[in-house]
């Protein structure tokens, strides 16, 4: 064979290898920069869906307590409320049976006693009927002067326990009526409890 022939085949071998070669290592760094390049993403990703589960995780920590925290409070103003109602009940009933004939006797003459500035005849003094009959004759002794001076004694068959002193000119009246009297012991007591069920909120 001749040498220049051999030389030319050579030649071409080697620039066929070694355009292979080439081939083969931009090929090969193609390859790594894909790679690294999902790898890059996959990591970006994976960040990005443990962050987001971080988020959601936290966000449902805190939705859960403030449902749960409201839960609390409901089931504590539940209670109050129940408590209230029951309170109500027994101060209403008890109420109710203190103003009984003995209670009517001191209790009107002393609330009158208290307004001497006024003058009598200008006040009536209002009672349930079936009470005021049990007792009239009562106050037409105890109140016989101020009876007389014009005070009125009426029923009033808006009560049911309890009195009235009322201007007669319907000006203004003076409740003292058991569901007035009950409203006013309430509202101390519920106060009462209220500051009470906080404080043991707080404390739990």
């Amino acid at each position: 064979m001749d040498i220049r022939l051999q030389e030319l085949l050579d030649r071409i071998k080697k620039e066929g290898v070694d355009e292979a070669n080439a081939a083969a290592a931009a090929i090969a760094e193609e390859s790594e920069t894909r790679k690294k390049s999902i790898l890059d993403a996959a990591e970006r990703e994976a960040r990005a869906i443990i962050e987001k589960a971080r988020t959601d995780a936290a966000r449902f920590e805190e939705a859960g307590n403030a449902a749960l925290g409201q839960a609390s409070r409901n089931l504590v103003l539940a209670f109050r409320g129940e408590v209230e109602k029951i309170l109500s009940a027994v101060v209403s009933a008890e109420v109710v049976k203190a103003f009984d004939e003995t209670v009517l006797g001191i209790a009107i003459p002393a609330v009158l006693a208290a307004w001497k500035e006024k003058n009598i005849d200008d006040l009536a003094v209002l009672l349930p009927p079936d009470t005021l009959k049990r007792i009239e004759s009562h106050f037409r002794d105890k109140l016989g002067a101020e009876l007389r001076k014009g005070l009125e004694l009426k029923p009033f068959p808006g009560l049911k326990s309890g009195f009235r002193i009322t201007e007669k000119n319907g000006a203004a009246y003076y409740d003292f009526s058991a569901e007035a009297v009950s409203a006013l012991f309430c509202q101390y007591l519920n106060g009462k409890l209220a500051a009470i069920v906080d404080a043991a909120g707080k404390g739990a």
